[in-house]
């Protein structure tokens, strides 16, 4: 911890390198994936302050729209639509995900109830492409398609539905591969992902 302390206290020593921020946000991206601390937004994409608008869930999970009862997320994705008009919304799943590999897995979570309870929001039960993912601990073609049906989910919140309508709004789901630094793209053409 004490890194992070150090860190923090120089960080607000260059205020000239801030200034402008308090002046509003105007970031074009809505970037929702996993809470995992080896999922670094900014890192990934280069994103300075400002740029990015996150939403972070245990498992990328976007969950179901409710109007009757709204949620933290849904209120971080309706802000970032309606209020800070971003022009894209990217999905991020990412290898060796935790969430995605205990649904593949039928894990007993009843030691952590509201992991289980959140864990069920997820779409579907993600599947992987290739049985023999099973036993692989990337979980990669499970998260790619937890990623795909994430997507779907976005596209029921009526604020999004409203803005692809019009075109002023393009949502993209990426893969991250946390042992290589790899990011990869969802191409509708190939139903693949694909290098950036």
């Amino acid at each position: 911890m004490q890194p992070l302390i150090d860190n923090a206290r120089t960080f607000g020593q260059r205020p000239e390198e801030f200034a402008k921020l308090a002046e509003g946000q105007s970031p074009q991206v809505l970037f929702i994936t996993c809470s995992d601390s080896r999922v670094v937004p900014a890192l990934i994409t280069g994103a300075r302050p400002g740029e990015l608008f996150e939403l972070r869930t245990a498992g990328n999970i976007v969950p179901p729209y409710v109007s009757a009862s709204p949620t933290g997320e849904a209120a971080t994705i309706e802000y970032a639509v309606e209020v800070l008009g971003v022009s894209d919304i990217v999905v991020c799943g990412h290898s060796h995900c935790g969430a995605v590999g205990a649904l593949v897995r039928g894990d007993d979570l009843t030691a952590v109830p509201a992991v289980r309870d959140w864990l069920a929001h997820a779409a579907d039960e993600p599947e992987p492409s290739d049985p023999s993912d099973h036993g692989d601990p990337t979980v990669s073609s499970a998260v790619q398609n937890h990623v795909l049906a994430q997507l779907l989910r976005l596209r029921s919140y009526p604020c999004v539905e409203q803005r692809m309508a019009k075109n002023g709004l393009r949502l993209r789901g990426w893969y991250y591969e946390v042992h290589t630094g790899a990011v990869r793209e969802h191409r509708a053409a190939t139903d693949t992902f694909e290098a950036l």
